[in-house]
């Protein structure tokens, strides 16, 4: 065999270093992986890729009746549909994507078994799947902002690209975390939904930051979810952009991604075993 057709595996050296080379050669993969996530989440349902509008609308009218209507939530002058709406978003990017990175290695257990591949393509294909769901999501957005009146900014829309990849570092990283250990413990997938749920409430979702006590509020933006909601708003309904806010929560979304990045790195050899 040609010297150029071997290839030598070996466990990385850093535990933070990405093989660009090796996700290179198996990008056909990722796109086989990614596109069986996409058929497989709308396979023999009724509305198809209709859930995908339909659940965040019907999110946002039950959000609205409730906290914008009934408990009166402040949306800071903006029509509150809209504002929850530039919320869930990001948000359920966010939720969707630390959902099934932190599943897939024990979904994809008989593939792991079988035949070598960069496992972190597994966790890679389930954060990009949900940007299908993100960009029908988009649609209903514009579609909403015209209904009530509201144009977003051109600063917001600039942005976007920067705080949906925050979302995806931030999401990867601690889908990594979860997933290596739900790979042992499978507790993982009974606390993830209520965790998810959890940390809903404490990233401004439903509600602006700015009710938050100016003294606390850089705790809640070492949330890097706090700080990609806070900045949709101001950049979509303000066209406002907070640099410092958007520094910030960029290193902490790398951080996040670089600790979940290193974690699997040390469990990755052990991953057949484990499973």
């Amino acid at each position: 065999m040609p010297k150029d057709n071997v290839y030598t595996i070996t466990p990385p050296k850093n535990l933070v270093c990405l093989d660009w080379g090796e996700l290179w050669r198996y990008r056909e993969l990722l796109y086989t992986f990614a596109w069986r996530d996409v058929k497989v989440r709308y396979k023999q349902t009724v509305l198809g890729v209709g859930w995908a509008i339909f659940q965040p609308l019907f999110t946002m009218i039950i959000f609205t009746v409730f906290f914008g209507n009934l408990a009166k939530i402040p949306s800071e002058g903006v029509p509150y549909p809209i504002f929850v709406y530039t919320g869930l978003l990001l948000w359920n990017y966010f939720s969707t994507s630390l959902s099934s990175a932190s599943s897939c290695l024990v979904d994809n257990e008989n593939i792991i078994k079988k035949v070598y591949f960069p496992r972190l393509l597994l966790p890679l294909s389930t954060a990009v799947t949900p940007l299908v769901d993100f960009g029908f999501s988009l649609i209903i957005f514009f579609g909403l902002s015209l209904i009530f009146g509201y144009v977003p900014c051109v600063i917001g829309i600039l942005l976007l690209p920067v705080l949906l990849f925050c979302s995806f570092l931030t999401a990867l990283g601690v889908g990594l975390f979860l997933g290596s250990i739900n790979a042992k413990y499978r507790d993982v997938r009974y606390i993830l939904p209520f965790f998810i749920q959890l940390l809903m409430y404490v990233t401004p979702v439903i509600y602006p930051s700015s009710i938050i006590p100016e003294s606390y509020r850089w705790v809640s933006f070492l949330n890097p979810m706090a700080g990609v909601i806070t900045m949709a708003r101001g950049g979509f309904l303000y066209g406002i952009i907070d640099f410092n806010l958007l520094a910030m929560t960029f290193g902490i979304s790398v951080l996040f991604f670089m600790f979940g990045l290193a974690y699997f790195r040390k469990t990755e050899r052990f991953l057949a075993d484990t499973l």
